[in-house]
């Protein structure tokens, strides 16, 4: 796992996780990260500095713990939005459209969409969030 530093156009600084740094570079090269403003997908690594360790076995260990309460939290919210929700894959959007638009077949749904969709569910005045999905062999 890698921290980084992010920064998007908008000005917003935040951090976030990646499982390596190819897989920053993969989801950037996809524009698929986003900001936590959600109007803008054009995010920068910001300079950071290492974080060199010389902590103890003590301080180690209370982070291990730490990263694994934050893993157990991620499961227990993939687990309760697959049991609370319907998944209907890439055709979030249309779903969240026909929901709000309609008011027929109201129901809590999840699945997938670009970030371009996203940001255009945001202007229309949908509520959507976007989670941290936890792979289930990672929880």
């Amino acid at each position: 796992m890698i921290k980084y530093q992010l920064k998007c156009e908008c000005g917003k600084e935040f951090e976030s996780w990646f499982s390596s740094s190819k897989e920053f570079d993969k989801l950037e090269k996809k524009k698929m990260l986003s900001c936590i403003c959600g109007t803008s997908n054009k995010i920068t690594k910001q300079l950071m500095s290492p974080q060199v360790a010389i902590g103890s076995k003590v301080e180690s260990d209370k982070q291990k713990e730490i990263f694994k309460n934050v893993q157990k939290k991620l499961a227990d919210l993939r687990s309760y939005v697959e049991k609370n929700a319907e998944f209907v894959g890439d055709k979030f959007a249309s779903e969240a459209r026909s929901i709000y638009y309609d008011k027929k077949n109201v129901r809590n749904i999840y699945g997938n969409t670009t970030p371009e969709e996203t940001n255009e569910l945001l202007e229309e005045g949908i509520e959507v969030s976007t989670v941290p999905w936890i792979s289930k062999t990672n929880s």
